[in-house]
């Protein structure tokens, strides 16, 4: 498994408005290495997870996962796979009101296309995984948020995406759950061996990465080794 992006280049906006949100980016992700993207706001890191994502389309350059080029599929090849193979974390969670923690992995499934009394035992072995096997029937307003990104982490990995997509995951928790987080990140990073890159401020998670990009350094020819 593995991602490559290849003189991406993305404009966002129109008229006077419009600016280069990604400028001929090259970077490699490998599996089983978790990769933080840093930099200010503003320097493209949300930008290129959408483009990694499947959820936006550069206006050159290739995304390759697993040499699929996803930039070139059609609106229904990129949704299928982003169904099927990429795994997103967002900031906020996105858990569904009214959910339990196990009713959020089995609506995942549901959306997806797979039976959810098929993934029923998959979904409660990761939420044991990420420490909620006792938190199974609770919902989010019934969480912590670092509960609420263990139980969206969880989610994202569901379906054993080749890809794990992850948004300031710690934007939301105190230094303490940050560090606790991001320790699961990553371990869950090398026993799934999936693709990981994470959009990150925190210096905690850029710090337990093992390998970071600097998106001002747009030109880099790949993810610089910690």
């Amino acid at each position: 498994m593995s991602l490559h992006l290849h003189d991406v280049t993305v404009t966002l906006g129109r008229g006077d408005s419009r600016t280069t949100a990604l400028r001929s980016v090259t970077a490699g992700f490998a599996p089983g290495v978790l990769t933080a993207l840093v930099g200010p706001s503003g320097s493209g890191k949300s930008t290129l997870l959408a483009v990694a994502g499947a959820l936006l389309r550069p206006d050159s350059g290739q995304a390759l996962l697993n040499g699929t080029d996803l930039a070139a599929l059609t609106d229904r090849e990129r949704a299928r796979a982003r169904r099927e193979r990429i795994g997103y974390m967002f900031q906020s969670g996105n858990l569904l009101t009214g959910l339990t923690a196990e009713e959020q992995l089995l609506a995942a499934a549901s959306l997806a296309g797979r039976p959810p009394r098929t993934l029923r035992a998959r979904a409660r072995a990761l939420l044991t995984d990420v420490g909620l096997d006792h938190r199974l029937s609770h919902r989010p307003d019934q969480l912590s948020g670092g509960e609420r990104q263990r139980v969206a982490l969880a989610r994202a990995l569901l379906l054993e995406p080749e890809l794990l997509l992850v948004d300031e995951p710690t934007a939301a928790v105190d230094r303490t759950r940050a560090e606790d987080l991001t320790a699961l990140i990553a371990r869950t990073t090398r026993q799934y061996g999936c693709v990981t890159v994470v959009a990150t401020h925190d210096p905690v998670v850029s710090g337990a990465a093992d390998a970071t990009l600097d998106m001002l350094d747009q030109a880099a020819s790949a993810a610089t080794p910690v």
